[in-house]
């Protein structure tokens, strides 16, 4: 009866293992705690299934660019004389055509917000239009009133200077 009571007790200490073990890290102890459930078992699958599509596509990608580089480089180079001068004026043309589209943009929006400014509107931006307006008006009243001031000054000195004039 001793020998099997020494045996429950030498099994049941025997087997608990400690958290963190040399065998690897925490990481490695908590995942084996952890199963995954259907929900993030499927969304790992789709991760590495469209990742091995997207790269074996990169992969073919590149592999067709090469191969049709090197296959239509001697067709490239004996017509470059004809291609150069094509491809420049296309790049002026369509550089030209977007600069346009750009401006004829800006001159609309421009326009757009002046008509809603001086309806009353309030447009975007409008509140510092305002107040840049009344300080240059603050500033051509301060300087009038300064040209008034010393003006007088000015015409006494003049007088002085040439008493005929």
């Amino acid at each position: 009866m001793t020998d099997q009571n020494t045996t429950i007790t030498t099994t049941t200490h025997h087997h608990h293992r400690p958290p963190h073990t040399d065998d690897g890290s925490p990481l490695i102890h908590r995942l084996r705690h952890h199963s995954l459930n259907s929900t993030q078992l499927m969304g790992i699958m789709t991760l590495l299934i469209s990742g091995a599509i997207l790269l074996l596509l990169t992969g073919v990608t590149i592999t067709v660019a090469v191969v049709g580089l090197i296959f239509f480089a001697p067709i490239i180079i004996l017509t470059s004389p004809i291609w150069v001068p094509i491809g420049t004026l296309f790049f002026v043309v369509v550089a030209g055509f977007v600069s346009v589209c750009g401006s004829g943009l800006a001159v609309v929006g421009s326009v757009y917000w002046l008509y809603k400014y001086f309806k009353g509107l309030h447009p975007v931006g409008s509140d510092r239009v305002d107040y840049a307006r009344s300080r240059i008006a603050d500033t051509a009243s301060h300087m009038k009133d300064y040209a008034r001031e010393y003006g007088g000054y000015f015409q006494g000195k003049v007088k002085d200077a040439a008493p005929g004039a």
